[in-house]
């Protein structure tokens, strides 16, 4: 049994969620998202707070039943809140611009690079070597996030590259002679 799908999710003031057959609605302060439950998947509403429940005793019942809470909770802290990801910009002559839905990276190649954001992620550039993206869906949100540091993923000897600002990365001894 899942110790996640026990745990109720919590709506704060301003979000509400309503279900139409199996399409569940979020609504809050930051916009409205969707989600299709499973048919082994039930959703009950009692006092401020979501309960889920598997429809049958069974372990692909409790697996979905958390997997289902869990995306639900976060739809829920997505619509009040947000959710937010910082990346850092590492090396020599390492700059990052937003403007509207682009991100222009320039990271050591010879041409800058462009990246279009999805639709529902937005970025902010505080200084020339800080990204901070900002999106209600969280799973968008790190996918760019994500995309953004592939091209140019920090390396162990130097450091260079874009990191998340709370990544670790662990430095190597460069060659002896």
């Amino acid at each position: 049994m899942s110790r996640v799908a026990k745990a109720p999710v919590a709506l704060p003031d301003g979000a509400s969620v309503t279900l139409n057959g199996q399409q569940v609605e979020v609504k809050g302060k930051n916009g409205t998202m969707s989600l299709r439950l499973h048919d082994l998947v039930e959703l009950n509403q009692e006092d401020g707070q979501v309960i889920l429940s598997p429809k049958a005793e069974s372990k692909e019942a409790w697996m979905h039943t958390g997997t289902i809470r869990s995306l639900l909770n976060n739809m829920v802290e997505g619509v009040t809140n947000g959710f937010e990801k910082r990346l850092q910009l590492i090396g020599v002559g390492y700059r990052a611009q937003a403007a509207g839905n682009k991100v222009t990276l320039n990271v050591g190649y010879s041409h800058p690079v462009e990246y279009t954001l999805p639709e529902g992620v937005s970025a902010e550039t505080p200084s020339q070597t800080e990204i901070v993206l900002k999106s209600t869906d969280k799973q968008k949100l790190g996918q760019a996030a994500a995309n953004i540091r592939s091209f140019r993923p920090p390396e162990p000897y130097k450091g260079k590259g874009i990191r998340y600002s709370d990544e670790h990365v662990v430095r190597k001894e460069a060659k002896k002679k």
